[in-house]
């Protein structure tokens, strides 16, 4: 991640506040990473603080003084409680903390563009037709810049105006120390796993984030007008392994400290590599299978291992079994005879995702994406954000519905490696 210049003095390295990483890609995105929009974006320490803390509360003026107050070359938050009041919250600089803006937008206040995740998606044009559900301006995100360097946080991100606009329809509310607050159309919802981000993990409850960075019980469906219950003992304040659902997008937030006891992309070449190593073999063909290198995690190989879904049977490519009066999808393992699909395996090549560093013996069912036991296992069991009102487990490196009575299975190697 540094240059070697900056391991020689660690002095000079930029402080990491986090990484933030987009569920349902491999790695990067399918026609690369390209500035503001990839599939991963770190958060460092900023040369000087842009952070912003509410300040004074104009109450009860018409949308017109409420357009002159927001014009200011200062941040602020509208309220419209109706067509003659709109309270205005001004926001005034904080030297103490940094902020960093996630939406839709590709104007200048978003560090990180986010886009709608199709599951399995191969190209960004197959993403681009599709609706989006993602806000323009999503939410921020405001880290302390001092240790322990806290992140937080909130719904909707100011727009290039500075502002931040709850229209009428919009829920909003007084709280009780006379603030306001209020809750974006679709929601951000995040959850934060129980024992953090390691192979004890287990997952948490889905909450909402206020605008203001209040906690709350889900709305009945995504946009609905009325808020959930308000979670007194729970905070916004992210934690390794927090999940921040966008509607249409989840992202995966990992800490400088929890990236460290993370696997490399190294770690996992060697992982490759030493299985390869073992030469596992085809039982029908008695070819040589091997997992192809990094790079090439989109292109099926001709060593490529596939197995059966059914019984965890790995094979090479081969046509026995493939009855002509079945679509092409179900196969008969020529090991056990069971039938069910069968698919190509790929390495999940995103560090990021593994919640331990255990070799490769498990893959997600029904895409193929292989990983450790432990990460198959927690993933199997969070229930991510579908559409306005479902969860479904999904595989974090192509974001496909999990099927099967796990949603994983345990490989079985012929020869050396079983």
């Amino acid at each position: 991640m540094f240059s070697p210049d900056q391991e020689n003095h660690p002095s000079k390295a930029p402080v990491k506040y986090g990484e933030l990483i987009v569920l349902g890609y491999n790695g990067s995105l399918p026609n690369g990473d390209r500035g503001r929009r990839k599939s991963r974006f770190a958060l460092f320490k900023r040369a000087k603080a842009n952070g912003v803390k509410p300040s004074t509360v104009h109450i009860a003026c018409t949308p017109q003084a409420a357009k002159a107050i927001s014009n200011k070359d200062q941040h602020s938050i509208s309220y419209t409680l109706s067509r003659v009041q709109t309270v205005v919250v001004e926001y005034t600089h904080d030297s103490n903390t940094d902020m960093f803006q996630i939406g839709r937008s590709t104007e200048s206040p978003i560090d990180f563009v986010v886009t709608d995740t199709v599951p399995g998606s191969q190209s960004n044009s197959e993403t681009q037709s599709v609706q989006s559900t993602i806000s323009r301006f999503a939410c921020r995100i405001i880290c302390e810049r001092n240790p322990p360097f806290t992140a937080r946080i909130y719904a909707a991100g100011f727009d290039s105006s500075k502002n931040i606009f709850l229209g009428e329809k919009a829920a909003k509310w007084k709280t009780l120390d006379g603030q306001m607050d209020g809750l974006t159309t679709n929601g951000v919802l995040v959850m934060h796993p129980r024992n953090g981000f390691t192979e004890d993990s287990k997952p948490g409850v889905w909450r909402e984030i206020s605008v203001c960075g209040n906690v709350f019980s889900l709305r009945e469906t995504r946009s609905a007008q009325q808020r959930g219950k308000m979670v007194e003992n729970e905070t916004n304040q992210l934690q390794d392994g927090s999940l921040i659902d966008l509607c249409g997008a989840t992202l995966l937030w990992r800490t400088a400290e929890g990236l460290s006891r993370t696997p490399t992309v190294k770690h996992l070449e060697a992982l490759r590599q030493e299985i390869n190593a073992a030469r596992p073999q085809c039982p029908v063909g008695f070819n040589t299978l091997a997992f192809p290198s990094m790079k090439r995690k989109d292109v099926v190989d001709e060593k490529q291992p596939w197995v059966y879904l059914n019984c965890g049977h790995v094979h090479g490519y081969h046509n026995w079994g493939n009855k002509e009066e079945r679509d092409g999808k179900d196969r008969e393992c020529p090991m056990c005879r069971s039938v069910g699909p069968y698919v190509p395996l790929w390495l999940g090549c995103e560090a990021g995702f593994y919640v331990d560093a255990g070799p490769p013996t498990h893959a997600f069912s029904p895409c193929g994406h292989v990983c450790s036991e432990k990460t198959t296992a927690y993933w199997s069991q969070i229930p991510l954000p579908h559409g306005t009102h479902t969860f479904h487990a999904a595989c974090p490196f192509c974001a496909h519905q999990l099927s099967g009575e796990q949603g994983y299975i345990r490989l079985i190697f012929q020869g050396p490696l079983d």
